[in-house]
Formats: structure tokens, C-alpha cells, sequence
């Protein structure tokens, strides 16, 4: 990768490693409903004009229908499940079923029966990411409460769904435009949701600076650097920082939040590594194309698309695996 890669794909795995930190922290004075109404409506003040300035916004209004869908399922349900999860579990806990929503993708592609499917190699960096992750939050299921995992499978779910709405109805729109509008939409949404659950004092200036962080830094900026991470570098090589990802949220819970490091993360962050290298070995430029094309076909595109349309929408297919 270039100079400029390698900046892009570091700023990601740390932008979208620490928002389970911000978010739990958040929520300890926020309602969910509070917490994910001034996220999307930071968010979309910002992005919005953005959008607006590059004329991306109408083509994408055209699809309201499908614009609805997709922000219910990608940012409105799951995010609000997200923040009521981890009043209940740890963020540990919501970084590894977060972190599973790719086997999700696999799965779906095993069974549409995509041609081109990932080397050897790619496959054992895969299963190394998935492993280490698991070694890296070391978690004990029996001692977590039942309904926070149910919402968090619910998160899930929804991550897995949303990219083949995306992919079916939406992957030739403009990616900042579909992003900010379903931002604004969903913030729309959780005004009346969110209005008799809204703080009645300041909340404390770790609570604002959690709610400045997610908004700013891990929902807006991270959109605008990850479009560019993708166009910099491909959907394939993109979609490793997802695996390090946890690594950060771990590290920052263990330092900010006192949580363990137990020797199971540090075996687990070698394997973290180890299967991002093996991952991003480089392939064909032919392979990538198709690889990514496949990525659009078992998330149900329909039609046939151009090199550089390929790229858009196998990059915004990724979503289902940034930060929560």
C-alpha cells in the first residue's frame, strides 16, 4: 500500500476501535434513545451540507423507499439496540458479536453459490482474524445477561441485512449522499423517540465529550476517511481493519476503564495480525474485481456493474463491519 494507505487504514482501525468505550460511558447518564438521536443529528449536520455541496443528495431522495429501509436497518434499530445492550454487557462482549457479522456474509455467499470465492490463504487469514478476536476478548457467556446478548444479536442481524438492501437498491447512488441522508432521516425519526427521555441538566463533561467523540470523530469523519481508505486501497485490503478494530477497544478498556488484559488477548492480537497479513497478500488486480464483484452478488446486487461501480458499492458493503 501507499504512504497514504497505511495513515487511512491506521486512522480507521483506531477511529472504529473506540466507540464501545464512548458508548458505554456515554450511556451511564444518556438514555439509548438520547444517545442515538444527538449521534445521528451531529452527524448529519455535518455530512449533510457536505453532500449538498457536491449535488449527491437528490439522486438519492429519488430512492426514499429504499432510503427508509436502509436507514432502519443499518443505523435507527441497531444502534439504539447497541447502546441498551451495553448497559447490560461489557463493551468486550459487543466487540465479539460485532466482530462475527462477517461469517454472516460468508454464509450468504456459500449459499448463493458465488463463483469466485477467497483464496487458501485468504481464508486462513479470515478464520485467524475471527480466532483472535475471540482470544482477544476471552469472554465467559455464562456470566452475561441474556437480554443484552439478544439485543446485540439484533445488531447483527441488522448489519448483516442492511448492506443487501444497500447492494440491491442503492449501490450506484453516491456514498456520502446515501450516508448523510439516512443520518438524517434517522435522527428525524428519534426526535419525538427521544424527546421525553432527553437529560434534564448537562450531563458531565465525560458524557459530552463521549457524545462529541462518536458524533464527530467515529460517525461523520470516519464515513469521509473511509470512503477514501476504500478508493485508496480496494474493498479487499479495506475490510482487514475491521479485524483490529477489537484489538483497540480492548486495549482502551483495559487502560480507561480498568478492564483485564488477560494473556488470552495478547495471544489473540498476534493472531489478529497474523491473519490480517495473510488476508492482504496481494492478488491479481483481475481477482479483486472479481472478489468484490462476488461481495455484491451474495448480498443480492442484481445487475451487472462497471469496474469503478464495483468498487463503490463492495466499499459501502463494509459497513456492516465498522463501529457499531
Amino acid at each position: 500500500m501507499t504512504r497514504r494507505g497505511w495513515i487511512l487504514f491506521a486512522a480507521m482501525c483506531v477511529i472504529w476501535g473506540i466507540p464501545y468505550l464512548m458508548i458505554r460511558v456515554a450511556v451511564r447518564e444518556l438514555s439509548p434513545a438520547s444517545l442515538v438521536l444527538l449521534r445521528t443529528g451531529i452527524s448529519a449536520l455535518l455530512l449533510l451540507p457536505l453532500a449538498l455541496a457536491r449535488h449527491e443528495v437528490v439522486p438519492v431522495l429519488r430512492r426514499w423507499r429504499a432510503i427508509l429501509v436502509f436507514a432502519g436497518i443499518e443505523i435507527a434499530l441497531p444502534w439504539i439496540c447497541l447502546a441498551s445492550a451495553e448497559r447490560r454487557v461489557t463493551s468486550s462482549l459487543a466487540g465479539l458479536i460485532i466482530a462475527a457479522v462477517p461469517l454472516v456474509a460468508v454464509a450468504l455467499a456459500a449459499l448463493t453459490g458465488a463463483r469466485h470465492r477467497p483464496g487458501p490463504s485468504a481464508l486462513l487469514g479470515l478464520a485467524l482474524g475471527v480466532g483472535g478476536v475471540a482470544a482477544i476478548l476471552g469472554l465467559d457467556l455464562k456470566g452475561a445477561n441474556f437480554f443484552g446478548i439478544a439485543e446485540l444479536g439484533v445488531v447483527a442481524l441488522c448489519y448483516a441485512v442492511g448492506p443487501a438492501v444497500l447492494a440491491a437498491f442503492l449501490s450506484d447512488l453516491p456514498p456520502l449522499g446515501v450516508i448523510a441522508v439516512s443520518l438524517t432521516v434517522s435522527a428525524v425519526v428519534y426526535v419525538p423517540i427521544a424527546w421525553s427521555s432527553l437529560p434534564t441538566r448537562v450531563p458531565s463533561g465525560r458524557v459530552l465529550a463521549s457524545v462529541a467523540g462518536l458524533s464527530v470523530v467515529c460517525t461523520a469523519l470516519a464515513f469521509v476517511i473511509f470512503f477514501a481508505l476504500i478508493a485508496e486501497i480496494g474493498p479487499v485490503r479495506g475490510m482487514v481493519f475491521t479485524y483490529v478494530n477489537p484489538a483497540v477497544a480492548a486495549g482502551l478498556g483495559a487502560t480507561v476503564l480498568g478492564e483485564p488484559f488477560t494473556t488470552g488477548m495478547g495471544v489473540g492480537l498476534v493472531l489478529v495480525l497474523a491473519g490480517s497479513f495473510l488476508a492482504t497478500r496481494a492478488r491479481s488486480p483481475r481477482a479483486e474485481v472479481a472478489f468484490a464483484g462476488d461481495g455484491e452478488a451474495a448480498l443480492g446486487s442484481v445487475a451487472a456493474r462497471v469496474r469503478e461501480k464495483r468498487r463503490r458499492a463492495a466499499g459501502l458493503l463494509l459497513l456492516q463491519r465498522r463501529d457499531g
